[in-house]
């Protein structure tokens, strides 16, 4: 990258950079999940109040988002990394020596706010560091970093929970993030444009509160509306007035102001809109799937955490062997081609869990998680070279905070209509079997039978058996409702998938012969 004096700073030193602060973010936002039980019992929480920890990260985070690009022109690029790599790290330090769960809350809303900038600012000096034709290998290389967080994030984060303590998985940030802030020190230089720019800046005060505002009361919205029961709640309520009118008045204000927070003209260029526009429903895909898939293996298989994790790894490890492939094909081929195989490899696995059913093997969960995981390397590293490929310079960092912020709120999305398919679901499919278990019902009537004198033949009274068999009757039905509701969920994010492959033709096809790049 090309600074002021002419110094031309390796870009692999710059990748390496930029890499560990993404990197660092991102296993911060999966290795919380697996502590929260411990958690729980040593700041004497309930489940309710304990999941704060994880939502208002993720709150933090989506209100940052869509401004980085704004706040790298008012500090100066550099300057603003250097502080959130600071401010990421001493909210961590702060994180693991909270003494109750308001104070936790309160360092991970910092933390959250400080790591919201982090990966866009990332991306944004990649793509302008590397040439066009090399954009596709930068992103393979970014998006190897970004999928090594959800892999080694709830690994990592239950080994130090079991063998140490919950307070170091927020302790281990300290050494990268020191590490982080001297590399940046060095090999980052705000290009010349940037530094013009930031002289003279009206700040934009109504679209920050707005902002805010519909992005924090969205976010609750969505993490809570499940369990509040959606629309029956004046909680839920409330806060869907708030983000709409919220998000209303943010769009006005930002059409009219001279400098606005967030540069919604950006959305003119139809190849960006369509690409946010598919990058928010594979979120959505990406997300819900993930959360649903270690669900299903612990509520209806009986799976450990454990046993779990090692059904989503081998996933996660196809696509991080696959996506420097795709990053390399990038150069030569047509991302969009790519990006539709990428969403067919995401439908069939889904189409495939549609199908599973609870007498399945490990290998049975297992390979539709790895032709996800193929589909998904296919999808985010082209999906994102050729959505930001239009983009100037120096909207980078605005665009590249739209395409995250709209990933997240696809994960967002996701996981609620995901749990409230599921609940609603299994409800439907318990009542539909229920109807069967009835006096004059040959079959049940043959089946209830057998189960007692199992039960009489494995010394349980006479008395009790009628009891019993029903209780593991209606067990049954539980696990088989359960499983019909996944079954139903996973066929409707495969539809997904599906249904926005027609947007593919409105993206652009990015041009590999430009010149440019600011690495050596």
């Amino acid at each position: 990258m090309t600074s002021s004096d002419d110094k031309t700073i390796n870009k692999w030193l710059i990748t390496i950079t930029v890499m560990l602060p993404a990197i660092m973010e991102i296993i911060d936002t999966s290795v919380a999940n697996v502590a929260l039980p411990h958690m729980q019992g040593s700041l004497n929480a309930g489940t309710d109040e304990v999941t704060w920890v994880l939502t208002s990260y993720l709150v933090a985070n989506a209100v940052v988002l869509p401004m980085t690009g704004w706040l790298s022109r008012v500090f100066g690029r550099k300057r603003f990394l250097m502080t959130c790599i600071v401010l990421f790290t001493l909210a961590s330090l702060l994180c693991g020596a909270a003494p109750n769960l308001a104070s936790l809350i309160f360092f991970r809303i910092l933390q959250g706010a400080a790591g919201g900038a982090l990966i866009p600012i990332s991306q944004a000096i990649l793509m302008e560091t590397f040439p066009p034709n090399q954009r596709g290998m930068a992103m393979a290389i970014f998006g190897v970093g970004a999928m090594f967080g959800p892999i080694v994030g709830p690994a990592l984060g239950g080994w130090i929970t079991d063998n140490m303590s919950w307070r170091w998985i927020f302790y281990i940030n300290l050494p990268i993030g020191i590490i982080a802030m001297i590399m940046c020190a060095f090999f980052i230089f705000d290009p010349d444009y940037l530094r013009q720019k930031a002289k003279a800046i009206k700040i934009d005060y109504w679209g920050l509160f707005l902002l805010v505002a519909g992005m924090g009361s969205l976010q609750i919205v969505l993490d809570k509306g499940q369990q509040e029961d959606w629309f029956n709640s004046s909680f839920i309520i409330t806060f869907s007035i708030i983000t709409v009118l919220s998000l209303i008045a943010l769009i006005r204000v930002e059409l009219t102001h001279e400098h606005p927070i967030i540069n919604l003209r950006l959305f003119k260029n139809v190849s960006f809109s369509a690409g946010n526009l598919i990058m928010f429903v594979v979120g959505f895909a990406l997300y819900s799937s993930i959360m649903l898939i270690p669900l299903f293996l612990q509520t209806l298989m009986g799976y450990s955490a454990t046993n779990a994790g090692m059904v989503m790894a081998p996933g996660g490890v196809a696509t991080l062997l696959t996506m420097p492939l795709i990053g390399a094909a990038l150069a030569k081929r047509d991302g969009r081609k790519i990006v539709f195989f990428g969403l067919l490899l995401g439908a069939t696995s889904m189409f495939i869990m549609q199908g599973l059913n609870l007498q399945g093997a490990f290998w049975n969960y297992t390979w539709p998680r790895i032709v996800l995981g193929f589909g998904l390397a296919m999808i985010f590293v082209p999906l994102t070279t050729v959505t930001l490929a239009s983009i100037s310079r120096e909207e980078m960092g605005n665009a590249t905070g739209m395409f995250n912020l709209l990933r997240n709120i696809g994960g967002s999305v996701g996981i609620a209509m995901a749990a409230t398919l599921l609940t609603r679901n299994q409800q439907f499919y318990q009542t539909n079997l229920v109807a069967h278990i009835n006096p004059y019902n040959p079959a049940w009537q043959t089946h209830f039978e057998s189960i007692k004198q199992l039960l009489i033949s494995k010394g349980v009274a006479a008395s009790q058996a009628d009891t019993t068999a029903l209780a593991m009757a209606y067990g049954e039905v539980r696990r088989q409702a359960g499983a019909l509701a996944f079954n139903h969920v996973f066929f409707v994010i495969g539809l997904a998938f599906l249904v926005v492959m027609p947007l593919l033709f409105l993206l652009k096809r990015p041009s590999h012969s430009e010149g440019g790049g600011m690495g050596h």
